[in-house]
């Protein structure tokens, strides 16, 4: 701490300031903060819903449009038969109550482990600007349900795509009274370029991200709002 404490006075000295900030430098900055400033941002287009899908297919993310919460499990089946995977996922709790069975389908709702090979998961937003899923880690959100298995499908409502990550950070200080302990971005598969720069998918996580895209419908689950 003493070397970095040197380092910021050798600095402030630089600037012709005194070695201590003040306390009125310490209130502007407080505010400055609290304001949360916005700069520069690029021109995204007025249709938020239009650009995500754009942004995520050039990600390697698939994408499939519902027009309500009821049509997931027969999305998330015919999803699974295409690519000859086992008709088998884990889910997040807010999709416990879907008709699963009625597709042929065993989903249990549970975190994933190491052994699930398809995980089901909503999301607290997405940003239109990145095509990136935000979520929030929580009790009924557990992380590994995205991360773990090889196949991550999530559930997203149109309604809560918005345009650009600064719009996701305000949404997420809106609706949650406490911030969630990790927050992480999905951007399509999980990729790697390391290796004589040859992108490999499913280095860190799953190969396969398809996105069931519902529209003119609220979440699945009265937690969505807050925690998917």
């Amino acid at each position: 701490m003493s070397a970095r404490a040197n380092i910021l006075a050798r600095i402030r000295r630089g600037q012709g300031r005194g070695t201590t900030p003040r306390s009125a430098e310490r209130e502007a900055v407080a505010q400055y903060l609290a304001a949360h400033p916005q700069g520069p941002r690029p021109d995204t287009g007025n249709d938020a819903v239009a650009r995500f899908r754009e942004r995520a297919l050039s990600l390697s993310t698939t994408i499939d449009e519902l027009r309500s919460p009821a049509e997931v499990p027969a999305a998330v089946a015919r999803y699974l038969r295409g690519l000859g995977l086992a008709p088998a996922a884990v889910c997040w709790p807010e999709f416990a109550a879907l008709d699963w069975r009625a597709q042929g389908l065993s989903v249990e709702s549970r975190a994933a482990r190491g052994d699930d090979l398809v995980g089901i998961t909503g999301a607290f937003c997405a940003i239109a600007e990145t095509g990136t899923l935000m979520m929030c880690s929580g009790p009924d959100t557990p992380p590994a349900t995205s991360l773990l298995p090889e196949t991550h499908i999530a559930v997203i409502a149109g309604s809560r795509i918005v345009t650009g990550m600064e719009d996701a950070w305000a949404l997420l200080r809106a609706g949650m009274k406490v911030l969630p302990r990790a927050v992480n971005f999905v951007s399509g598969p999980s990729r790697t370029a390391d290796i004589e720069q040859t992108v490999s998918l499913g280095a860190h996580g799953p190969y396969r991200v398809h996105i069931l895209l519902v529209h003119g419908a609220s979440p699945v689950g009265p937690r969505a709002a807050s925690h998917s």
